[in-house]
């Protein structure tokens, strides 16, 4: 019963003020920045270009994630929700609600860090070649099926 609560208090959407920007980044910050010790200068890559998303847990921003074009096709990236929000179903509404926004499924795919990489799974994401690393962390590129 908790769980339901939990899931019917989520909202996700699309960025669209730079207030709401702001706390985007301050959630990337914190979670890949200060937690992960990504260089600051990696984490705010191509920001200019993507569509960022914002989710929010009874009212606090809690999650990110964005999507852009490439020269492959559509990369989601930059997936991340605060420590005290985590395995609440975040992560699943930010994914789905970016896979219902975007423009062609063509050929989508991102870069999985390893402990994340069944949160894709589930959505239809498979692995695709082999592991690399990114940022000093583990990951495997995979493509939606």
């Amino acid at each position: 019963m908790e769980e339901q609560h939990i899931n019917q208090a989520i909202e996700v959407h699309l960025v669209t003020s730079t207030d709401e920007l702001h706390k985007v980044h301050q959630i990337r910050q914190e979670v890949f920045v200060v937690e992960q010790n990504v260089e600051e200068s990696l984490e705010y890559e191509f920001e200019d270009e993507s569509n960022h998303f914002i989710a929010y847990a009874d009212g606090h921003p809690a999650g990110t994630a964005r999507w852009r074009k490439t020269s492959n096709g559509i990369k989601l990236e930059r997936f991340a929700v605060l420590g005290t929000f985590r395995n609440k179903g975040i992560g699943s509404a930010l994914l789905r609600t970016i896979l219902d926004h975007l423009p062609s499924k063509a050929y989508v795919y991102l870069h999985a860090q390893l402990p994340a990489m069944n949160l894709y799974a589930k959505q239809g994401f498979r692995p695709e070649g082999d592991l690399f690393y990114e940022a000093d962390m583990p990951h495997y590129k995979m493509k939606l099926s």
